[in-house]
C-alpha cells in the first residue's frame, strides 16, 4: 500500500484548466500556517501569501509570482527567536512529462546545477505546494541573529593513556610511590 503523506498545504490544478492562463492570490489559513511552520522548522508563520500567474508558453508553461511572508527562524547560535520578512519574486518553467526519463538501470539521473524545467506528471500541478518551495527557497538554511558570533570551545586536555601517568609524576620529574 502506497500512503501519501499529508501535504502542509495544497492548492490543485489540473493543466486542461490553465488555459490562456491563471493568475492566483494563495493565502493559507492559520491552521495550514501552522503546518507549513511545522514541515520547514519555523517557529511561527504569521503571514504568507503568494500571488501566482501561470502562463502557456511555446514549450509548456511558466510559473511567476512573488512570495511575501513573515516568519519566525532561530538563530543557530544563540537558540533565539529571530523574525524574518521575505518579500520575493519567483519564476519557474514547466513541461509536461511524456516519459519518466531513465538511464539504462532504471535510475533517474539528477544534477544540482539543472536548469531543465520542471516536469509535471499526472496532468496537473499543486499551485499550494509551488508557494511552500519558493517560501523555503526564501529562507535562510542558517539564520543567525545580527551580532551573534561562533566561539570554539576550548580543545580538551591530552588525551593519551599516559597523560595519567604524566600527572603522577612530581614537578622534579620522580615517579612517587
Amino acid at each position: 500500500m502506497n500512503v501519501i503523506p499529508d501535504l502542509a498545504y495544497s492548492e490543485p490544478l489540473r493543466l486542461h484548466q490553465i488555459g490562456a492562463g491563471v493568475q492566483r492570490r494563495l493565502s493559507p489559513d492559520a491552521d495550514a500556517r501552522k503546518r507549513i511552520a511545522r514541515a520547514l522548522d519555523l517557529q511561527a508563520l504569521e503571514a504568507f501569501e503568494t500571488d501566482i500567474n501561470l502562463v502557456p508558453t511555446v514549450s509548456g508553461w511558466r510559473l511567476e509570482g512573488r512570495v511575501v511572508a513573515d516568519a519566525v527562524q532561530t538563530c543557530g547560535l544563540t537558540l533565539e527567536l529571530l523574525p524574518v520578512h521575505i518579500d520575493r519574486k519567483f519564476s519557474v518553467q514547466m513541461v509536461e512529462a511524456t516519459e519518466r526519463e531513465e538511464d539504462e538501470d532504471g535510475e533517474i539521473d539528477l544534477e544540482l546545477d539543472d536548469d531543465s524545467p520542471d516536469r509535471i506528471e499526472g496532468g496537473g500541478l499543486d499551485l499550494g505546494q509551488y508557494a511552500v518551495e519558493q517560501l523555503a527557497l526564501s529562507l535562510d538554511p542558517f539564520p543567525r541573529k545580527p551580532g551573534a558570533v561562533f566561539e570554539q570551545p576550548k580543545e580538551p586536555g591530552e588525551i593519551s593513556p599516559f597523560a595519567v601517568l604524566k600527572s603522577l609524576q612530581s614537578k622534579d620529574g620522580s615517579s612517587e610511590g
